[in-house]
């Protein structure tokens, strides 16, 4: 990626931070005293993101890798996601900033073309993983929760959400996705003519881009089924943030019911996906869902408050990493 592209986004991730630490809606005292009431959980809730990352990476690195040797070093993935995912914390409507950031940043390695199938294809895998995170916890609810008929309805409404979705990008996995994505952007204001323009422009690449999204489900399959593995086990282990926050104020809560507590909170909030930071989408998840399991609902707001202190802490990291290690493919076979 050309230096003064990588200045944009350095400078947008250092301008999104700024924000959130003025809008940070807690007095610094008050901050101060719940992270001393944290002790070491909160240490132990940043570092358990190294690992969910290294999944992250692992799941992205595999579609890469195409079942040959990578032209990148897993590290340089590694590195690109926890990026790429501090600006996409940072943005509203959540995938505007990291993906175009990883498309670039890539492209010296593999190509535009490769390089936006892959980022194309792991959102579609992380996006993919979400809807069978939260199906398999609806399922799980009906054997742990407490049922009754408002929550059976609700249920049985995200499980019909779920299994459409997952029609739908078995679909997309199928057929390919980017010239069917830049069609429906041809009908949305402002855009419309970008759109056009773009998609005639760059009509083979977008059909190249789509023959290999489509052959990572045909051909690939054993690919397709470690990547979507690896991010839906990348759910589960993020369930144990929950886990270790709550014991900070209660030994009485189990694994099963983190699991619960966090799909609820991560469906709420990626409902009000246009909030930067997902800012009051996940604060009401946390207090509705733990309610919900007979919580107290001031335990979710506290899970709430450590978790975004690990998101800022993770959002400066990634920003930061921007601008370590920048050499292009060329430099790294030279070394």
């Amino acid at each position: 990626m050309k230096e003064k592209f990588r200045n944009i986004f350095w400078f947008f991730g250092i301008f999104a931070i700024i924000v959130m630490l003025f809008t940070f809606d807690m007095d610094y005292e008050e901050l101060w005293t719940n992270i001393r009431r944290a002790g070491g959980w909160l240490p132990a809730v940043i570092l358990l993101w190294v690992f969910i990352y290294y999944l992250n990476a692992w799941s992205w690195y595999v579609i890469i890798r195409d079942g040959k040797s990578a032209k990148v070093s897993f590290w340089k993935v590694y590195k690109l996601t926890i990026s790429g995912f501090a600006l996409n914390y940072a943005t509203p409507s959540g995938l505007m900033g990291g993906e175009p950031y990883r498309i670039m940043e890539l492209s010296p390695y593999v190509g535009v073309s490769k390089a936006t199938s892959s980022v194309i294809l792991y959102v579609m895998m992380h996006i993919f993983s979400h809807f069978w995170f939260w199906l398999t916890s609806s399922v799980l609810y009906v054997f742990v929760g407490p049922l009754n008929w408002g929550m059976g309805v609700m249920l049985a409404v995200v499980v019909g959400f779920c299994l459409l979705a997952i029609y739908f990008f078995m679909k997309g996995y199928r057929n390919g996705m980017a010239v069917k994505a830049l069609r429906m952007l041809t009908h949305f204001p402002f855009i419309k003519n970008w759109a056009k323009r773009f998609s005639i422009e760059k009509k083979e690449t977008l059909e190249r881009i789509d023959s290999q999204i489509a052959e990572l489900h045909k051909q690939r399959r054993s690919t397709f089924y470690i990547s979507l593995g690896l991010e839906y086990a990348a759910r589960i282990v993020g369930c144990l943030e929950v886990y270790f926050i709550l014991n900070i104020l209660t030994t009485d809560v189990s694994f099963v019911a983190c699991i619960l507590i966090m799909a609820f909170t991560s469906l709420f909030a990626n409902l009000l996906f246009f909030s930067p930071m997902q800012l009051g989408a996940r604060e009401g998840g946390f207090a509705l869902a733990t309610g919900g399991l007979a919580i107290p609902s001031a335990f979710g707001i506290y899970t709430s408050l450590i978790t975004r202190l690990r998101e800022l802490f993770w959002i400066i990291v990634g920003v930061l990493l921007m601008k370590v290690g920048n050499g292009t493919g060329k430099d790294d076979k030279k070394k």
